[in-house]
């Protein structure tokens, strides 16, 4: 960046003395941490920052961290991840902020920032529950209306909750439970009982 300065730099000259901010910095990428308390205010000035000049989304997606680091939770379950993209400085930036509600998961939405958000904060409140405020239609995207459950919540069962078919005598789509028997899907490797054992030749 200019005079020198990296973009964690900036953003800690920016936020580092508000409550709240995290900044890191790993594996040649920055990424900004930001409270739910103003968040499309934060995100606001991300872009109108003439030394940030983030006026792109690159994505949005919601994140479950139940099972996070080996099975434990280490703070709030829900969070949601912008990826940010400033074509005038060619820098990215991940900006990530947790739900203070793990029951009802809520943030702000960004659509009055960058209209891009749209559909991104649809499909993470259709895959992990996650509720904008002040998104004007949110609704499913990928799943349809009767579905039952969020599927990419860690506690989503692998096979759903329901299966549905299109029934010819009732002429219209049904919902049943599951019918898929639970499996095992690991593969299995079979060794001969010697098999790593010292002085076995091959």
């Amino acid at each position: 960046m200019n005079g020198g300065k990296s973009l964690g730099d900036v953003l800690r000259a920016r936020f580092g003395g508000r409550a709240g901010f995290a900044v890191a910095e790993a594996l040649g990428e920055t990424s900004l941490t930001v409270p739910a308390e103003g968040l499309a205010q934060t995100l606001a000035e991300l872009r109108d920052d003439s030394e940030l000049a983030f006026n792109q989304l690159i994505d949005l997606a919601g994140m479950d961290y139940s099972q996070h680091a080996g099975g434990e939770s280490r703070g709030p379950r829900f969070a949601v991840v912008y990826h940010l993209l400033s074509l005038p400085k060619n820098h990215r930036l991940r900006a990530r902020v947790f739900c203070a509600d793990d029951d009802f998961p809520v943030v702000e939405s960004a659509t009055a920032v960058w209209p891009a958000a749209n559909w991104f904060e649809r499909e993470a409140f259709d895959l992990f529950g996650i509720a904008f405020a002040g998104h004007d239609d949110l609704r499913r995207i990928l799943t349809d209306y009767g579905f039952v459950g969020h599927p990419f919540r860690k506690d989503f069962p692998l096979s759903g909750n329901v299966e549905v078919r299109y029934d010819p005598q009732r002429r219209r789509v049904v919902y049943e439970p599951v019918s898929i028997e639970p499996r095992e899907v690991t593969p299995r490797i079979v060794r001969e009982e010697t098999f790593g054992k010292e002085g076995e030749s091959g």
